[in-house]
């Protein structure tokens, strides 16, 4: 944990990602096959574009970028767009909380990443409850590969892209502004799936088609480009204020937000086994906020720059 780390902060911006991604993915779970995949990719870009562009402009924020921190923006935006096309697929096929507890090894995958990647301080403490953590999403996630077949496997995609996505992150977040390296990324995606837009029709490839939305439909795709862009603005934040070790284990709290967002639109109830782990994650997330304050007190205190277990 360097100097300039302020990890109560990004957990609790981390937190806000947490109840605003669901929210999104939910509005991708609700527009469902009557959009084709590309366009609802495409529009959840350049709505971000539309949003963040004149901020940019007005602020006079840094958005210029170069060598290194040009080419992780690049990848960050090819991951992000992999990911999210991704997930919102299985949307198509499983539960809301289903498809978000699965992708829950991510925080997993992400605190062994940042130990060995990285070289992060990775606690033995912070590391239980990593794993406590994981072990309640397997309670929740209950998978039937037998019943769902292959899309019960994109979650799992999703956590090692994103896994990749949020390291890469890390990686750039203290060079760059948060909202001017959403904007430029929004670019960089949008860019890129133009050419795809392009070919569908021309190949007949039904995800990659296009077609004219309704009123409805606009409203979802609108509302899910807004979404979506909160989100990871709260999420480049969090990792621009606190370790990728640290924020990990909160993400877990994700997975009840899911739940309950898709207990109130889609009648979607966890069963009692699902409940206990998803009251497992919640306890391994606030022991993670309870440590974090135990722990910068202790900095305060002793004015030492000792990394916290």
């Amino acid at each position: 944990m360097s100097d300039s780390d302020k990890p109560l902060i990004g957990i609790m911006l981390m937190l806000g990602f947490c109840i605003v991604a669901p929210i999104g993915d939910a509005v991708a779970k609700l527009l469902g096959t009557s959009v084709p995949l590309a366009q609802v990719v495409f529009v959840r870009f350049a709505v971000q574009v539309i949003l963040l562009l004149p901020i940019v402009y007005l602020t006079k924020r840094k958005w210029r970028m170069s060598g290194m921190t040009l080419w992780l923006t690049f990848l960050r935006t090819l991951l992000h767009i992999l990911g999210i096309a991704a997930m919102f697929t299985a949307l198509i096929y499983l539960p809301l909380a289903d498809a978000v507890a699965i992708a829950f090894v991510m925080p997993f995958f992400m605190l062994i990443l940042g130990k060995y990647v990285l070289g992060e301080e990775v606690g033995s403490r912070r590391l239980m409850a990593c794993i406590v953590g994981f072990i309640g999403t397997l309670l929740v996630v209950q998978p039937s590969f037998a019943n769902v077949g292959w899309p019960a496997l994109l979650p799992v995609f999703v956590a090692a892209n994103f896994s990749v996505f949020m390291l890469v992150t890390r990686k750039i977040a203290k060079q760059t502004d948060p909202i001017g390296l959403q904007t430029v990324s929004g670019v960089m995606a949008v860019i890129l799936m133009l050419p795809l837009l392009w070919l569908g029709p021309k190949l007949h490839i039904d995800a990659l088609a296009l077609i004219t939305p309704n009123v409805a439909q606009w409203s979802l795709l609108l509302a899910l480009g807004i979404l979506g862009s909160m989100a990871h603005l709260l999420m480049t934040w969090s990792l621009r204020y606190a370790p990728s070790a640290t924020v990990a284990p909160m993400q877990y709290l994700e997975i009840p937000f899911a739940t309950l967002i898709g207990f109130v639109i889609f009648n979607d109830l966890p069963n009692p086994i699902a409940t206990v782990g998803i009251v497992i994650t919640m306890t391994a997330g606030l022991y993670i906020i309870m440590r974090e304050g135990a722990i910068q007190r202790q900095l305060q205190t002793q004015a030492l720059g000792q990394p916290a277990e």
